[in-house]
């Protein structure tokens, strides 16, 4: 038994010394040909310069690489703790494809990584690629946006979402490299540089010191874009433009509420068309309602480098088919949703009360883009499914599911008059909701919960859309969908949409601990939950379930079966031959 123990314990410590180290790029990671990207190596230990050996394929790293890292003697992480040495070389281009295995040693440090350096076609496959996101768009999103939106008749469908046409099919899965849980910075970030990293990061690999803007940076796909080609990029967002998903598609940082920087990076990218919410991060601090801690006034940085600007729906078409650079801020911060916009004129309608649409941005961002004889990238998220899914407003969501897919046909019938774009839609990541029947108000009581319809006693939903619209003409109507979660916070489920304004489910109390919100306590009917998350969440979180991606046009046939998120961009650069041999 004591040798068994001996043993044992023998080989913990050399796994545990074998971790010790690591290696950025990941173990895995897959390269495009000719991207820029940081290669950094962390030991866990400080040590000389001459006691650290690293080889590529067998050889010293110099002579495969052709270039010398820099010797970082020690890295320091919060309140000065000593981290151990480091290696960093910023820049690394590898313009060879193939596998490349790196090994790391110094002392009793080992770490041996490979990378999968790949090219691309040769000659692009289509001259547009149109990216729609649905931020946390689920399964039960998309079936409830099309019940809602064309109905039902014994059991089979009335009409069909643009979506559901799409003739490619994936399962992306969505884990981060830190936890098998994820965010929208991780996997946007993902998809638009072909590296998974952290929750919360976007564009570079978290490492291990506390500033979260000089973390290793690889590619993004708007700066591949701008190193290989003439196109344009356009990005359309209903958040903040500095939100996740927008910033991924321009952004460094390891930590995605750095906004007011996220300014300034999309300003040094300086795509085409950029339209969303997020002005507070424009404005200096002087200015009412800014979010900067500076006095730059990046309207101005904007407008000086030849954007017009547009605040509100009138500006915005009234600059649909003008030439140049476009930005539009319609809200200091998250625009509203579509059905607090639209229809209930809720939520901070009256202080933004001329919100352009989702489907409207499209449109313009199109219409703009499209001039551009040598194509363009076009970012389009619909941002508050997720939003709206955080706080269990299952309604909300649903609405906003129904416009994000009026965008995607907004993009189809572009497709129609332009053959040569990829489109491609996906979500990512999921949350834990699904429909389980219905509410039938006309069911007898006053319990709220005995009026759940499932099985055969579901029914159908009763909703209608009798001005053809595409959305329902109400949300409140007397046998409607019941959606419902698998986690989130204690709150009270009332069984009815929230036509006040958005659910807001639980509250702090004085120990700081989130607790159901009493506001719902009183309405007629009205179930106390008990959540099923620790008492320090707000809000429903994100689900590690698979999302799915369809796709239609050119290039389309790169997604099938099962894709991690990185493999999305490889798809992508693929499309627009963006590891083409460089004969300039």
């Amino acid at each position: 038994m004591r040798m068994l123990l001996a043993a044992f314990a023998a080989t913990t410590i050399l796994a545990s010394a074998a971790q010790a180290t690591t290696v950025y790029p990941l173990d895995r990671a897959t390269i495009l040909v000719g991207s820029p990207f940081d290669f950094k190596v962390e030991l866990n230990k400080q040590v000389k310069p001459e006691d650290v050996k690293i080889t590529v394929n067998g050889q010293d790293y110099k002579t495969v690489l052709g270039v010398e890292a820099q010797f970082v003697e020690l890295e320091k992480g919060k309140e000065d703790k000593a981290l151990g040495s480091a290696l960093l070389l910023r820049g690394l281009k590898i313009s060879a494809p193939g596998d490349y295995k790196v090994e790391v040693s110094a002392g009793d440090e080992t770490k041996s990584v490979t990378w999968n350096v790949y090219e691309t076609a040769g000659q692009p496959k289509a001259k547009n690629i149109i990216f729609l996101l649905g931020d946390g768009l689920s399964v039960a999103h998309r079936t409830a946006a099309r019940i809602m939106s064309k109905g039902m008749t014994e059991g089979k469908a009335n009409g069909r979402l643009n979506m559901d046409d799409l003739d490619h099919m994936a399962f992306i899965g969505t884990s981060s490299t830190n936890a098998v849980a994820t965010d929208s910075a991780n996997t946007m970030s993902a998809y638009m540089t072909g590296h998974k990293t952290a929750v919360n990061a976007l564009g570079v690999y978290a490492d291990r010191t506390p500033a979260s803007l000089d973390d290793p940076r690889v590619e993004t796909i708007a700066e591949a874009i701008r190193r290989t080609s003439k196109k344009s990029i356009g990005i359309v967002a209903t958040s903040e433009v500095e939100d996740a998903t927008p910033a991924a598609v321009v952004s460094h940082t390891r930590n995605r509420n750095d906004k007011a920087d996220v300014v300034g990076m999309l300003l040094e990218v300086k795509p085409e068309v950029i339209l969303g919410g997020g002005s507070a991060y424009f404005l200096g601090q002087e200015v009412a309602g800014s979010k900067r801690k500076d006095n730059q006034d990046y309207i101005k940085l904007f407008q000086d480098a030849g954007y017009k600007l547009a605040t509100d729906k009138n500006e915005l078409a009234a600059n649909a088919s003008a030439d140049g650079n476009l930005l539009g801020l319609f809200h200091t911060g998250n625009m509203d949703v579509t059905l607090d916009r639209e229809f209930l004129k809720k939520g901070t309608v009256d202080k933004f009360p001329n919100q352009p649409g989702l489907v409207d941005m499209t449109k313009v961002a199109l219409d703009r883009l499209s001039k551009n004889p040598d194509g363009f990238f076009l970012m389009v998220e619909g941002s508050s499914i997720d939003k709206m899914s955080h706080p269990l407003d299952w309604d909300r969501a649903v609405i906003d599911t129904i416009e994000f897919d009026k965008a995607i046909g907004v993009a189809r019938e572009f497709q129609k008059e332009h053959p040569d774009t990829l489109i491609v839609v996906t979500g990512d990541h999921t949350h834990g909701v699904s429909i389980i029947g219905t509410v039938d108000d006309e069911k007898p009581g006053t319990e709220m919960r005995e009026k759940v319809g499932t099985y055969a006693e579901a029914g159908f939903p009763n909703y209608k859309d009798e001005n053809g619209d595409g959305y329902p003409d109400k949300i409140d109507v007397s046998r409607r969908l019941f959606l419902s979660a698998n986690n989130g916070p204690d709150h009270y489920e009332t069984f009815r949409p929230k036509l006040d304004g958005p659910f807001v489910p639980a509250v702090q109390n004085e120990k700081k601990e989130y607790v159901a919100n009493e506001q719902y306590k009183d309405v007629p009917g009205a179930v106390l939950v008990q959540g099923n998350l620790p008492k320090s969440s707000e809000s429903g979180v994100h689900a590690v379930d698979d999302v799915v991606l369809q796709s239609a046009g050119p290039g389309a046939e790169g997604f099938h079966g099962y894709m991690e998120q990185s493999d999305v961009y490889r798809v992508l650069a693929d499309t627009f031959a963006l590891g083409a041999k460089q004969t300039n």
